[in-house]
């Protein structure tokens, strides 16, 4: 039954990590882990994810911690430096399976940002249509995301496969009815498909 597949994007075809900028300033990788877990913290990101603005969230924060401001800048000021490269084995997959299904993206991601992503990897071109939750300012796991992109992608749930990094992305998208791969890495995503018998 399953006609269409959507991917997830960060961490599954790009890999992007705020620590390839933050290791070098910091030659200290509990400092940076520290950083990252109290200043730049996963959270405040996020909201970038459900629409807020760059200027805003950096202002934001430098207001509440200044002593870290020239840190806090670096995020975005250097954020293409964080998203090192594709994950090439996930590409080819990717390709592969775009011979015989529609594809789709649905990916949590600043609006502002995503732009730089799309002219830089040519691999986004074999999407049908991508869904980016900085514009619908909706963020999975919320089901509404899976909604949106339902309708405005003319989708049914029971047709698709939908493949994530992030595990409550995956138990949200099953609840929704559409069946998922957890991503762990190419291998194994390769297993999985086999399993189904998509490749």
């Amino acid at each position: 039954m399953i006609d269409t597949i959507i991917f997830d994007f960060g961490g599954v075809l790009v890999d992007w990590n705020p620590r390839y900028v933050y290791r070098d300033y910091f030659q200290d990788d509990e400092k940076m882990e520290w950083f990252l877990a109290n200043i730049c913290t996963d959270e405040w990101n996020i909201e970038q994810d459900r629409g807020r603005s760059l200027a805003e969230a950096t202002e934001l924060l430098v207001a509440q911690h200044p002593d870290w401001e020239k840190e806090i800048r670096m995020y975005y000021g250097q954020w293409e430096t964080m998203m090192k490269d594709a994950i090439h084995e996930t590409v080819d997959i990717l390709f592969e399976l775009k011979k015989k299904y529609k594809m789709y993206g649905l990916t949590n991601w600043s609006a502002e940002t995503f732009p730089i992503a799309l002219d830089r990897f040519e691999f986004f071109q074999v999407f049908d249509g991508i869904l980016v939750s900085g514009k619908e300012r909706l963020i999975k796991p919320d089901e509404k995301i899976f909604e949106r992109m339902m309708e405005k992608f003319n989708l049914k749930p029971e047709n698709c496969l939908f493949i994530d990094d992030n595990l409550k992305n995956v138990e949200a998208s099953r609840q929704f009815g559409i069946e998922t791969i957890h991503f762990i890495n190419p291998e194994d995503l390769k297993a999985k498909l086999d399993e189904f018998g998509m490749l």
